[in-house]
């Protein structure tokens, strides 16, 4: 089993990733093709869970939903159509819920308070034995909601029985879902911060460095090395923004929409909403089971975080190559080679390139479920629940693994600051120079193309012309052109909002030390 659990100072998401066996043994498929003298090997072929028969567990239950059948599934149909492989993982927010349902019944005087005390009782054992390892999860039981409701009934008695009355598990579920992707997004919210806070640091250590700004990949511009940086963290807290956007749309209750229609019982939608923490009930009975807008969206945006952070991934895996040079990573965040002792690998920030791709590819598996299908609820929904979960886990990775990458380089300034003459980067502030002297923006642009091919043929840098060298290209340069070449002399010359010049990084930086609450 593989678990995940992530921690903030109000909420506790874990996410647990259960093996797709459970604990029951594994079929086997034997192949041996008539085309061949030689045995082929055994392949096994590991189902989401194996028959309980088999392993001489428990005989199967009646399903909760049994009265009109004659006959039980099949094992192959049982091991095709549970999920409690994977949405157990939703088991705490399965037994809020149903805290919260139960008071409700009691108050509408659907059951007694014994009943509700009782029900609150052993569904808080369930949870304790469930985080003590010591609860039974059985595929014939096939989903969390059922495993539950069937253990409150061996537990308490009649009562258990009593605690769908007005739920079915279509609204049961989205509840949950609701719930669990709520504290999933706070979880996500707290890693952003935190590379933001790697990131502002890094900066903050690089006060002054002058580094080659990039377009088509070519140099283009100096810039200072904290007003890229601080790039990324503009981009994170956009990414942080569409995650709460969608956490207050999707912060609306489903419960008490039952199947699909609503239910004839007296029950106080706005009581249990307000218990869970929901912004209101769901207007909308059909829309509440059947729409899954809610993880789309947060797919989407952690998709769109997950393009950022591959970006990053980049800008780093180059800058560490030999051709850079421009950062060296620490020991601590390098991986080695199999066969090339000498290499030391960038891996992380590789596979944070790499894994972008699967959180896409997770957004993309929801559309193509939820394309198409009739309203209300279809069992094509149950296959909603995997793609965010790995979603989840993965950026949740990727930002720490960034973060952790951002506390453990170098720049190498030096290296940095030998490669900045290359490339005429101060070439637009010489145009600007000329706009200043009242020459239009083009004919600069013409005079300064015409400078750097000189630049050019005489392998020199612009600073280097002599000042007779600029008058034989225009007449209108003087002395003060050399007040506006040089990558120090082009920064400092930067002075809109939000430019790389000295003074609008430091507004900058102090922006983002305050925000978020740096020393």
């Amino acid at each position: 089993m593989e678990s995940l659990s992530v921690f903030n100072a109000t909420t506790s998401l874990s996410l647990s990733l259960f093996s797709s066996s459970l604990d029951h043994p594994k079929p086997q498929l034997s192949i041996t093709p008539s085309f061949s003298h030689r045995p082929m090997p055994k392949l096994d072929v590991h189902c989401a869970a194996a028959s309980q028969a088999q392993s001489g567990a428990k005989p199967k239950e009646a399903k909760l939903w049994g009265g009109r059948f004659e006959e039980g599934v099949t094992d192959a149909v049982e091991r095709f159509t549970e999920s409690i492989s994977f949405d157990k993982a939703l088991y705490k927010h399965d037994i809020m819920g149903s805290k919260a349902h139960a008071s409700m019944l009691a108050k509408q005087g659907l059951i007694t308070d014994e009943d509700r005390d009782s029900i609150h009782e052993g569904l808080t054992e369930i949870q304790r034995r469930i985080e003590n390892g010591e609860f039974e999860w059985r595929t014939d039981r096939e989903d969390v909601h059922m495993n539950i409701e069937a253990a409150l009934t061996d537990l308490i008695g009649e009562a258990a029985k009593k605690l769908h009355t007005a739920r079915s598990r279509n609204d049961q579920v989205l509840t949950d879902f609701r719930l669990w992707c709520r504290d999933a997004i706070d979880a996500i919210l707290v890693q952003i911060k935190h590379l933001q806070v790697s990131l502002v640091q890094l900066a903050i250590k690089n006060e002054g460095l002058i580094v080659p700004g990039y377009t088509h990949l070519q140099r283009a511009q100096p810039v200072l090395l904290q007003h890229l940086l601080l790039a990324f963290v503009e981009q994170l807290e956009r990414d942080a923004g569409r995650l709460l956007d969608c956490k207050e749309r999707l912060n609306f209750c489903p419960l008490g929409a039952c199947a699909l229609a609503g239910t004839g019982l007296p029950i106080d939608r706005f009581m249990t909403s307000n218990a869970l923490g929901f912004t209101a009930p769901m207007r909308n009975s059909i829309d509440a089971v059947s729409d899954r807008d809610f993880v789309l969206e947060f797919l989407s945006a952690n998709s769109i975080t997950a393009i950022h952070l591959s970006r990053l991934g980049e800008e780093w895996v180059l800058w560490a190559s030999e051709e850079f040079g421009f950062i060296t990573p620490s020991d601590a965040v390098s991986t080695g080679s199999s066969i090339m002792p000498q290499k030391k690998n960038p891996d992380p920030m590789e596979l944070v390139r790499g894994k972008s791709a699967r959180v896409v590819g997770d957004l993309v598996t929801l559309l193509m479920l939820c394309k198409g299908l009739p309203l209300a609820y279809n069992r094509d929904l149950q296959e909603d629940k995997e793609p965010v979960f790995d979603s989840v886990k993965t950026i949740l990775g990727m930002l720490e693994v960034s973060a952790e990458f951002a506390q453990n380089i170098t720049f190498n300034k030096e290296r940095i600051q030998k490669a900045l003459p290359a490339g005429h980067l101060d070439a637009t502030t010489l145009a600007d120079y000329l706009v200043n002297k009242a020459i239009p923006f083009r004919t600069s642009h013409d005079i300064v193309g015409r400078a750097v091919a000189v630049c050019v043929s005489k392998s020199c840098q612009l600073q280097e012309l002599s000042l007779d060298e600029l008058r034989s290209i225009n007449p209108v340069f003087d002395k003060d052109v050399y007040e506006f070449l040089g990558v120090e002399n082009a920064v400092k010359k930067f002075r809109s909002y939000g430019s790389t010049g000295s003074e609008c990084v430091a507004t900058q930086l102090d922006h983002w030390v305050t925000k978020l609450e740096l020393d």
